[in-house]
Order: structure tokens, then sequence, then C-alpha cells
């Protein structure tokens, strides 16, 4: 089965991308798709083989989620290689002037729709770069 590919330019340099993809307390702050969804943990081992987990649950606490999975290569501000139950996921982070193209391919699972599961990582993608462009204004 094909992967499918998310992606967005954030308004921020390469080092600052990384440090808000990778970093727990960050994470939780754009970590779901939507306003009324949130992260309230996260948990990161970066490194090759470290354990990641996350969890997103709706606001009102109808329903929620944990993402968790192994890194299987990191290399720092670049790209990171990972496993999700089975399934593998490829993030790279593109240096672009002042901005940063990140990439997610990953191997779609077979419970949900290929169109859901690619507008779903792409509303988590855009919430990380509005997470990053609001931290760009503040600094």
């Amino acid at each position: 089965m094909e992967r499918i590919v998310v992606e967005t330019m954030v308004p921020a340099p390469v080092v600052e991308t990384w440090d808000a993809y990778t970093s727990p307390d960050r994470i939780m702050k754009w970590n779901f798709a939507s306003d009324d969804w949130h992260c309230p943990t996260a948990s990161v081992d970066l490194r090759d083989g470290g354990q990641f987990t996350s969890r997103m649950e709706a606001k009102d606490g109808s329903m929620g989620f944990d993402f968790a999975g192994t890194y299987v290569k990191v290399v720092e501000n670049e790209r990171i290689d990972y496993d999700i139950g089975g399934r593998r996921a490829t993030v790279t982070f593109t240096p672009q002037g002042e901005y940063t193209h990140v990439r997610v391919a990953f191997d779609p699972e077979t419970s949900f729709p290929i169109d859901q599961q690619r507008i779903g990582w792409q509303a988590i993608l855009d919430n990380f770069a509005k997470h990053c462009a609001a931290a760009a204004r503040h600094a």
C-alpha cells in the first residue's frame, strides 16, 4: 500500500521547528487536529530505539486514544523514522531560508479510509505550523 504524505511550511528555522516537534511540553500544545481536542500528556525518548507516546482526547472527555511507537532512526534537525504498531513513518525537516519544510510520510492503517487519515494527519501538522508561528511571534 502506498504511503500517505502530508507536509507544511513552518515559519521558523529548523532548530526551532525540531524543538517544537520533539519536546514533550511543546507537543502537548499542538498535537491534536481541532480545537475541541487536546494532548494532555506526551513523553519522548529521542534516540534510536527510544519510545514515545502522546495522549489525544476530546476536551469533553467523550473519546481519546494513545499514539505510541519506537524511534527507528533519529538524525537531529533532519529526520525521524519511527514505527507505530508495525507501520513506519518518516518525518523530514528541510531548511528553506527562515522557514522549514516539514514532510510526514506514513504507512496507512487499515481501520480508517485513506482520505480520513490524510485529512487528520494534515490537520495535526497544520496545527503544529500554527504553534510554531505563534511561538516565533512571541520570541
